[in-house]
């Protein structure tokens, strides 16, 4: 981002009448004090609102602004944010919002529209015909920078002031009751109405509206609910931290399923509340709960004491239910006792793996007496699926939290398939089933999020119910062949409809089969393989991108060693960049910096944060390292183990 604004601006917005001599000089004083831009030092001390200083900025410029309110709310595709590399969207303080595939047109936000260098580079970068550009506030741009190339999904939390007074306000009352699980009620119960910043109006039966909205808000109060939980939590050593970690495994599972943002959040409030009340010397879970006579006993006496301590807050009837039911078990023999299989709600299903995952991985008071390793925890899941816990949410949350999602990733040349489907239930199974086999799925639940997809690029393959909103199936169908991109894309027809008139219509529109709900999921996957085994007949292999948080780099090695791929590993990690050339699982060279061969391989096996990608088509011009994978990993951990120990 630019150092500093343009004083200038202050001038001409006093020229203007857009503030007073007084006003300025109040600026010229705060920005004395703090430094900083001096957009936001006009905001900071109130001369004039936001939108009023960005529409006087777009004249000067002769384009157009987006507000913080708006661009928080900005749903920024993928395949938009690679048109810009992140290093280059840094040095510029620009993001890419929307890309026009037809028009070859991109959009951007910046602090500082005007520069034709900056607009030149993103443009040639791009490869677009065109760059459109709007004016933001600075700390906005930043905040959708980190949010989109980051991945914090906080980051327009610091921008939302009532959040922020209402945090301050529950910390006060930490300080002066030394807070606890009924003080905490006090306070969030003690906000007024229009302070309330995710309620049950807002997060079910036709809420999204009002959940976008309040996009902002939700972010910060999803924080401050971690922040609060967090410190009733400190008197237990065993246990602390368990509520937000379980919070951050329900918003991941929820994620991956594809449930709706506001869903997801309620599931969230779930995770953070499920404890309260509970506090004793036993820690309830779905698991030690179904094993064990006195944890089931204190079960039945409190899996109501969240709901007790929080009845004045109007919380999420998707909360409420998650919590009210987290004990119930798969096959009905659960508490309260009402419910089993898929009448149980799905979020207390996905509450009940991510609070048993969390104990098993973190608390060595678990029923095993020790802290378990990832994979190790998610056999304890396995061997209750269909008992206690829902099988195929078992199987999905493996798959997230071990990495073999991102692992069947690396190994396979993956084809890209678009799953439309607004039942979120009715995905998990098949998602599943598809990347077992190969795929790499998306899921939209709606017509309009179905577009988004294809006119990104890269879906290959298409799985589409009929009934569909606001458009339907076969709407969805026609138009997508009206483009270049789909004149000539599989489509696959699941629906619950049955009707000969349905099936002709669909393969009169180019569908390549119609299938009627239920469906076999293996036979469905196995005639995708064969539509795509078809259509990729001499097609260049696809490549793979992830995050080092999602595997650490040596592992990613070992899998890329063992799978005896070819291609190109390439590592960013803040300002460092790196490659390492793979040729049939052998490592032929690597560059780090200044570094090469072996010496670049050690010096990246240090990186624990940061993105990677794989390019497959890569070959490399020579073999630089003759030692094996297996050998530079056990020297390069060696050399760690040598740097820690000097520390």
């Amino acid at each position: 981002m630019h150092p500093t604004g343009n004083l200038r601006l202050l001038d001409q917005l006093v020229e203007r009448s857009v503030l007073t001599v007084e006003q300025r000089e109040s600026v010229q004083n705060y920005l004395q004090r703090s430094g900083g831009r001096v957009e936001e030092a006009i905001l900071d001390v109130k001369a004039t609102d936001e939108a009023t200083l960005l529409k006087f900025i777009a004249g000067i410029h002769r384009t157009r602004f987006v507000t913080t309110e708006k661009l928080a709310k900005a749903d920024i595709d993928r395949a938009t944010l690679e048109r810009v590399p992140r290093k280059l969207a840094e040095k510029h303080g620009v993001c890419p919002v929307l890309w026009d595939a037809k028009a070859e047109t991109l959009s951007i936000v910046t602090a500082d529209p005007g520069d034709p260098i900056a607009e030149q580079e993103v443009q040639i970068a791009a490869k677009a015909k065109k760059v459109n550009t709007f004016v933001a506030r600075p700390n906005a741009v930043r905040a959708a920078f980190n949010k989109h190339y980051g991945g914090d999904i906080h980051a327009f939390a610091v921008l939302d002031r009532t959040a922020h007074e209402q945090f301050s306000s529950m910390l006060d009352v930490y300080e002066r009751n030394v807070l606890s699980e009924e003080t905490m009620a006090v306070a969030l119960a003690g906000q007024q109405p229009h302070e309330r910043t995710l309620t049950e109006r807002d997060l079910s039966g036709g809420s999204a509206a009002g959940m976008a909205a309040k996009g902002m808000a939700s972010d910060s109060y999803l924080e401050t609910l971690n922040v609060l939980v967090s410190l009733v939590e400190n008197n237990r050593p065993d246990l602390r931290g368990h509520s937000s970690h379980t919070a951050r495994l329900v918003k991941k599972l929820a994620e991956r399923i594809g449930v709706s943002q506001v869903e997801s959040a309620a599931y969230q409030i779930a995770g953070y509340l499920h404890d309260l009340g509970k506090m004793s010397a036993y820690h309830l879970t779905a698991l030690n709960v179904s094993e064990y006579e006195g944890h089931r006993t204190s079960a039945q006496k409190g899996f109501k004491a969240p709901l007790r301590l929080m009845e004045s807050i109007s919380l999420p009837r998707e909360t409420r239910q998650a919590m009210e039911s987290m004990y119930e078990r798969y096959d009905g023999k659960g508490i309260p006792g009402s419910l089993g299989g898929k009448d149980i709600p799905l979020g207390a299903r996905l509450l009940a793996i991510a609070d048993t995952y969390a104990d098993l991985t973190q608390n060595p008071k678990n029923p095993y007496r020790k802290i378990l390793r990832p994979a190790q925890a998610c056999e304890v899941l396995a061997r209750f699926k269909g008992t206690i816990f829902d099988p195929n949410l078992v199987d999905l949350f493996k798959h997230s939290v071990t990495g073999d999602d991102l692992k069947a990733r690396l190994l396979a040349n993956r084809n890209l398939a678009l799953l439309v489907e607004p039942d979120p239930e009715e995905t998990t199974v098949l998602e599943l089933r598809m990347i077992e086999q190969g795929f790499e799925v998306r899921i939209a639940r709606s017509t309009d999020q179905a577009m988004k997809f294809l006119e990104a690029g890269d879906i290959e393959v298409v799985i589409s119910e009929l009934e569909l909103k606001p458009q339907d199936g076969f709407a969805l169908l026609a138009e997508a062949r009206k483009h270049e991109w789909g004149k000539r894309l599989p489509w696959v027809i699941v629906t619950a409809r049955a009707s000969s008139a349905d099936a002709k219509r669909a393969f009169d529109l180019g569908a390549a089969d119609v299938m009627s709900k239920p469906v076999a999921t293996d036979l469905l996957v196995a005639k995708l393989k064969q539509i795509m085994e078809r259509e990729e007949r001499g097609r260049a292999p696809r490549g793979v991108s992830g995050s080092l948080t999602e595997m650490g780099l040596p592992e990613i090695v070992q899998v890329l060693w063992h799978g005896r791929k070819t291609g190109s590993l390439k590592i960013r990690s803040g300002a460092d960049q790196g490659e390492i050339h793979f040729v049939d699982g052998s490592i032929y060279n690597a560059l780090f910096g200044t570094l090469r061969g072996e010496e670049a391989v050690y010096g990246m096996l240090s990186l624990t944060q940061g993105d990677f990608s794989l390019d497959p088509t890569f070959k490399a011009p020579q073999q630089v390292i003759q030692a094996s994978p297996e050998a530079l990993l056990l020297e390069g951990m060696r050399r760690l183990d040598e740097a820690g120990a000097g520390r």
